[in-house]
């Protein structure tokens, strides 16, 4: 472990490799998703955003156009069965390293879920249900859930989830027959009726993607991977790449080792680097007002060298981090828009008044892109229920209204 790199060196990779600084922001999409990897998409907010936060000329349209016309960005479930845009390289990699995982327990939970509901041969009518769905989508095109259940009603065989418990709930079979062709790599996400919206339309792969997501050898996937994640947030620990990827410890060694990783000292343990990792060199002062789930906030397990203590309910209990405000490669506030689109910002620190300012006018930039949309924050920290009013959580009285 030879080269040392400190949390402050860390913070300026951040800024530059993350496209957060003002000489950064483009306006290639692609280049943009492909320079955080993939974008995070449980929420269809954060695509947006998260893009929009990095462009020179942020446009609504010009994201919907990368996902939905040219199709140069592509919607598929991945790393921690996450649903992630991609460029259609790394969504190809994502499936072969660690969607195609996820295959054989969800059909195995389909099927029990079938067979408590009373299906005889579950197996089969699973089987069978695939076939009928991915015809439906070649006769018919892009479709909604809802649009395919009306014309393959005999597939809306109810099923109970979690019975008994206080979070059950039903659920149609052929909405998880799409789950599973989407984890199969047969069937991918269209357009959704609003770019806040995520009941997409379902359409077959090759039709949407030509040439679909192939089949990758899952191994040279996940060293590639490895390598474009430390490319782009390296220095790292292995516990980070685990977490990120969602992978064993083993697999993570493995492609740790596949990629080419180079150890080095990270603040007294061990860490890795690409072993094509370019120098950085200062950085200009910035600031960011990013959305919950952006990967910057979402890139690391260990957090401590950008997240202070005095930061951590920006996350909620499981790890989800909610809309954040960042100061030189710092989280020091979060920010919620209300029901009357008002937007809220809380900081955990003291925030010099030139710095707030600069904030206050990402804001209002925020506020333009999205002009009136109201929309709903799908994972909040802890203190968002405080800005929302929906609970009181302790802090520090700093909260503002921009």
């Amino acid at each position: 472990m030879g080269v040392a790199i400190d949390a402050e060196e860390r913070r300026v990779r951040l800024a530059e490799r993350h496209l957060l600084l003002p000489s950064t922001r483009i306006d290639d999409l692609p280049e943009i998703a492909d320079d955080l990897v993939a974008l995070h998409s449980s929420d269809p907010v954060t695509v947006f955003l998260s893009a929009m936060a990095r462009m020179a000329h942020p446009s609504l349209e010009a994201v919907e156009k990368a996902l939905y016309t040219d199709r140069s960005l592509i919607r598929h479930h991945g790393m921690r069965r996450t649903l992630w845009v991609a460029t259609p390289p790394v969504a190809r990699l994502m499936h072969a390293a660690a969607t195609r995982d996820l295959i054989a327990p969800e059909r195995r939970r389909t099927c029990t879920l079938l067979a408590a509901a009373g299906v005889q041969s579950p197996e089969q009518w699973l089987a069978e249900a695939e076939v009928q769905v991915l015809a439906d989508l070649r006769k018919h095109g892009p479709s909604t859930a809802r649009e395919i259940g009306q014309r393959l009603e005999p597939l809306r065989q109810r099923l109970q989830l979690a019975p008994g418990k206080s979070y059950a709930a039903a659920q149609s079979a052929h909405t998880r027959v799409l789950y599973i062709l989407g984890f199969a790599g047969q069937m991918l996400r269209g357009r959704p009726s609003s770019w806040i919206n995520g009941a997409y339309r379902y359409a077959d792969a090759e039709s949407w993607l030509p040439g679909g997501l192939g089949e990758l050898d899952p191994t040279q996937a996940a060293a590639e991977l490895a390598g474009r994640w430390l490319r782009r947030f390296g220095p790292a620990t292995t516990a980070d790449l685990q977490w990120w990827m969602g992978w064993t410890v083993a697999r993570t060694k493995q492609s740790l080792a596949d990629c080419g990783a180079v150890q080095i000292d990270l603040d007294g343990v061990a860490g890795w680097l690409a072993e094509d990792d370019p120098p950085v060199g200062p950085v200009e002062p910035w600031v960011a007002v990013l959305p919950g789930l952006d990967p910057t906030i979402m890139g690391w397990k260990q957090r401590d060298w950008y997240l202070p203590s005095t930061s951590l309910e920006v996350f909620d209990g499981v790890g989800n981090g909610g809309p954040s405000l960042w100061v030189d490669g710092r989280v020091v506030g979060a920010w919620a828009q209300t029901k009357d689109w008002t937007i809220h910002t809380h900081y955990f620190e003291r925030v010099a008044a030139p710095r707030r300012r600069e904030i206050d006018q990402r804001i209002d930039e925020m506020k333009s892109w999205i002009g009136n949309t109201r929309f709903t924050i799908r994972f909040l920290g802890d203190i968002h229920a405080r800005l929302l009013g929906t609970r009181t959580v302790r802090g520090p009285a700093s909260t503002r209204t921009t």
